[in-house]
């Protein structure tokens, strides 16, 4: 059983980021389960609403990241005179900055970091391969994405022969949207550096299969992994949604077109005008690159329905969060995107609320482990509707009394923590063909 673990993860620029979180919270579970785990973010600070374990160092700064590939002989300058932009309170107050920055804007840096050793990130990267091979020494080294793989060849020229995981947690959403040659080259550049890696490990079985063929990675080499989840205090529920005849439709995810938050106002405006009892509340991390139009369309819809529409902006830490949750009914979030972790899911069943999903993605996985929900076909706005439109309040669904518990005992930390660690210690060889395939009890269902 491994002892020594090293996860590098990815900030996400000063936002709630559901990956960075699921690391911080894997990290804690690991540390549960025995292991000596450490946490190593890159690019930028990780913001999480829990206990933030994550190394006090920045490697990667993204400030310095960027100007390496923008500007001519910045790489060049001494370290010594640049390592400053790589302090974290820097690279917080610059990336604030970089909110309404798009994938599409990005293919040359994604490129140039994916050519780790050979692209202009040499001096950083020898920096984060020296506090990894010389100081940590770890048994596994875990990748929070495919996209830090440019690492991984910058790392065995330093001598790294440890036992090296990829997780593959939501890679396709920026890479398809890297304009050509970019993305393709970026793709090329992934599975080059991937080569060698052990193990990758995917929150859903959908998952693994779209996108080991995307990446062109062996399938027999993923493994399925529960989600982390923390319970919640019982006092932040304390406020939760008394029984009513009235029925709460909430949101709470980040406010992008991908998450579907722009489709669910449309849903609104739709179906508020059918049945009197319903409300909606939104709630979420709400990007500059998609403030203005958001705002705009709350406006119109909050002129003709009131306070039936209620935006809660997002909350400032873990209680408020639950608090907010605990407001709703049924939690929906009608991605167009197929979801490869779903993580407000089991947040909203630990405030005993089932959700209304696409069934697409993950989504149908998350809602089998559960035992509560509805799915709606993707692409139908009708089925949205109607699934809407038929929304009970909560109070008058039996079924939902057990929710928290039933989340617990299949992705609580405790439980999940040692799974993983299991998973990710197996040594090449010493997996059944089932375990390569990974079984849908291992993914969460």
């Amino acid at each position: 059983m491994a002892s020594g673990i090293c996860l590098i993860t990815a900030g996400g620029a000063g936002m709630f980021c559901g990956s960075c979180m699921q690391d911080n919270t894997l990290v804690r579970s690991l540390r549960m389960a025995g292991a000596e785990a450490l946490l190593i973010p890159t690019y930028t600070p990780i913001r999480v609403d829990e206990q933030n374990v994550s190394d006090t160092r920045v490697f990667l700064g993204g400030i310095n990241v960027y100007l390496d590939s923008r500007v001519p002989g910045w790489r060049l300058i001494p370290r010594s005179l640049r390592s400053w932009l790589d302090r974290p309170a820097v690279v917080s107050m610059l990336s604030r900055f970089s909110s309404s920055t798009t994938a599409a804007d990005l293919g040359p840096l994604t490129v140039d970091m994916l050519r780790g050793p050979e692209g202009p990130q040499r001096a950083e990267l020898d920096e984060l391969c020296q506090f990894v091979v010389r100081d940590q020494r770890p048994e596994v080294l875990v990748l929070s994405n495919a996209l830090i793989s440019g690492v991984l060849p910058a790392l065995r020229e330093s001598g790294w022969t440890g036992r090296t995981v990829v997780l593959i947690q939501g890679d396709d959403i920026f890479l398809r949207d890297l304009p050509q040659p970019w993305q393709q080259q970026s793709v090329d550049l992934i599975s080059r550096n991937c080569r060698d890696v052990d193990l990758f490990c995917s929150h859903s079985e959908w998952y693994a299969d779209q996108m080991s063929e995307y990446l062109r990675l062996p399938r027999e080499r993923f493994c399925g992994i529960p989600l982390q989840i923390e319970d919640c205090a019982d006092d932040w529920l304390a406020a939760r949604k008394p029984a009513s005849a009235e029925v709460t439709i909430g949101y709470f995810a980040r406010i992008c077109p991908e998450k579907g938050a722009f489709r669910l106002l449309d849903a609104a405006s739709r179906v508020l005008r059918r049945k009197d009892t319903l409300r909606f509340q939104i709630a979420g991390y709400l990007p500059g690159l998609h403030k203005a139009a958001f705002e705009k369309r709350l406006r119109k819809l909050q002129r003709e329905f009131g306070d039936r529409v209620n935006w809660q902006g997002s909350p400032a830490d873990r209680a408020q969060k639950f608090g907010c949750l605990s407001q709703f009914d049924w939690l929906c979030v009608p991605a167009p995107y197929a979801e490869p972790k779903g993580l407000y899911v089991l947040e909203a069943a630990l405030a005993g609320v089932p959700s209304i999903v696409p069934a697409h993605g993950a989504f149908p996985e998350r809602i089998a482990a559960l035992g509560a929900g509805r799915l709606f076909a993707a692409d139908s706005d009708a089925e949205l509707d109607a699934a809407l439109l038929a929304a009970e309040p909560r109070s008058t669904l039996p079924q939902m009394a057990d929710l928290r518990a039933r989340c617990l005992e299949r992705f609580g930390m405790e439980v999940s923590g040692a799974e993983v660690l299991r998973a990710i210690s197996v040594q090449p060889g010493q997996r059944s063909d089932a375990e390569h395939r990974g079984a849908p009890r291992t993914a969460g269902g």
